[in-house]
């Protein structure tokens, strides 16, 4: 059954319910991230819940612990559980034009956006780490 949308709205993804665990009492928190040309964005990191969000403009290479690392242009959407899982790349994949996404972060009040993990923890966890 595919629902009637009224006109200029449009689904850009649809992430299961059951895909990611929303921390309770979790609040939402809405993020512009700007990547100026050639940044290599936060080193590996946790979130504190799962984050939703859509490229605007430019290229961000983008790769979550078990995951190939990948290419997300603008109009992609991207998507990731928070919680155990290591972002480890979000990076402008463009040497010569800025890079913007917004993404929504559904995290307990008063945590950090986001927690660098240590060298050691990754040089611990490498074995989850898909190969390029």
């Amino acid at each position: 059954m595919s629902e009637q949308l009224p006109p200029g709205v449009e689904v850009i993804s649809t992430v299961p319910g059951t895909a990611f665990a929303i921390p309770a009492g979790a609040e939402a928190r809405t993020i512009r991230i700007t990547l100026a040309p050639g940044d290599p964005g936060a080193p590996p990191h946790r979130h504190p819940g799962p984050v939703f969000g859509y490229v605007i403009q430019g290229e961000v290479l983008f790769e979550l612990e078990g995951q190939a690392p990948r290419i997300l242009r603008a109009g992609d959407a991207l998507a990731e559980p928070g919680g155990d899982v290591i972002h480890l790349q979000g990076a402008n994949n463009l040497s010569d034009t800025e890079t913007q996404f917004v993404v929504t972060m559904l995290a307990p009040p008063g945590t950090p956006i986001l927690t660098v993990v240590s060298a050691e923890e990754l040089a611990e966890r490498k074995h989850l780490r898909v190969s390029q």
